[in-house]
């Protein structure tokens, strides 16, 4: 009806987009999105290396696959039409081993399948001209894969719900969900917002959230983090564009690679660690109860026993500055300690399943009135306003929720 209240929880760029999606569909809606924070685009989206993703690596058929290729496009188009940054850099997924040339084939035959643009082999040759100081044997080219700005697009959306009439209630941390005639009452504290439907984007807390609106426990949320070096200025020439390695399909990582930001730097990373607060961006942010949670779920340890040789290598290099370097000099073998300083660090929502295997498409689920966004991991940034999409259309009816 057009005269509902919407309300959306957490005001990353999946949910703001959510929230301009549902204004542009329903017009004369009222759309509230409720952030603890005291910004928008704070945590997993403020955080983010800005690539556009162009469908590589999704497995065919998949949330995941289906909503990144059509993101792609509504997104190049958004920031052209608001004069936001985004440039076709071009990517690189560099194989540089003789055992890594299968997964690359068939990394090659999944991303033929998910119709991503302008895709092709490369030579050691071809690696050279693209990439004057990359390694390896051969390589995947993407020419299409871009860069932006994820929280300028997510500050934009906001204006867009603002515009529509709704708003983007910040400093409001979700205490309780009430059912009530008609609708659901959101509380923080005292302060209470009545909503004829309520949309969880909450990120990093989305399995506690879920909670609150009677959801099924799993999948709980798991924090990893992922630290990145800066490529000194005077060495950034070293990449041109995007440099990654071929993934590990038994990880949903995709290891260090190079990547350069709009602003002229190159991150370099990340690694992917266990972070010990769900908000923990840096080695020392440790929290009681969120190590509490991980320990009393099944699903960490079982994680654990599958994971643990990686874990110990990741750790390894989040430690040591020769040690994450080591990887990255296979694929730019220029590249050195004394060309990098620490930057900053992201930490990403993983869903984890109570068997202990992490989650790696896109999981919505619908109870009553509420949605419930329990795992939103990369690519959500690139494919946010085909997510809106999605969403709206299992929030408004015309849709089921996986």
């Amino acid at each position: 009806m057009a005269d509902e209240t919407i309300g959306i929880v957490g005001a990353g760029i999946v949910g703001l987009a959510t929230g301009r999606e549902i204004a542009l569909r329903r017009p004369g809606t009222r759309v509230v999105v409720l952030e603890k924070e005291r910004a928008v685009a704070v945590h997993q989206t403020g955080h983010n290396s800005g690539v556009v993703h162009a469908g590589i690596y999704y497995a065919p058929g998949s949330l995941k696959a289906e909503l990144c290729v059509r993101g792609v496009s509504v997104l190049r188009e958004y920031c052209q039409d608001r004069g936001l940054p985004y440039a076709e850099i071009g990517k690189l997924v560099v194989a540089v081993r003789g055992d890594e040339l299968g997964r690359m084939e068939n990394l090659y035959e999944r991303a033929r399948n998910n119709h991503v643009p302008e895709l092709r082999k490369v030579s050691k040759e071809e690696i050279t001209e693209l990439e004057p100081h990359a390694g390896g044997i051969a390589a995947l080219y993407s020419p299409r894969t871009a860069i932006t700005d994820y929280p300028a697009i997510a500050r934009e959306f906001a204006k867009d719900i603002e515009a529509s009439g709704g708003e983007v209630r910040l400093g409001f941390p979700v205490t309780s969900l009430t059912d009530v005639p008609g609708g659901i009452e959101v509380a923080s504290g005292q302060d209470r917002v009545r909503v004829d439907r309520l949309i969880l984007c909450a990120g990093l807390h989305s399995d506690a959230v879920a909670k609150l609106a009677q959801d099924k426990r799993e999948p709980r949320i798991v924090p990893f983090r992922g630290e990145y070096m800066l490529l000194k200025p005077e060495r950034t020439g070293l990449v041109r564009g995007l440099v990654y390695p071929v993934p590990d399909p038994r990880y949903p990582f995709l290891g260090v690679h190079f990547t350069p930001r709009v602003d002229g730097s190159v991150e370099v990373g990340p690694n992917a660690v266990l972070a010990l607060a769900r908000e923990g961006y840096t080695l020392g942010r440790i929290s009681p109860k969120d190590l509490a949670g991980l320990a009393a779920y099944p699903g960490s340890w079982r994680m654990a026993a599958r994971h643990w040789r990686t874990g110990i290598r990741e750790y390894h290099g989040s430690l040591s500055r020769a040690a994450f370097m080591k990887d990255a000099k296979l694929y730019v073998p220029g590249v050195g300690v004394s060309d990098v300083v620490r930057g900053g660090a992201g930490v990403r929502a993983q869903a984890l399943d109570v068997d202990g295997t992490l989650v790696d498409d896109f999981r919505i689920h619908q109870v009553g009135r509420i949605t419930a966004v329990r795992n939103a991991p990369s690519p959500a940034a690139t494919a946010s306003m085909a997510i809106a999409e999605h969403i709206a259309a299992a929030a408004l009816g015309n849709a089921s929720a996986i």
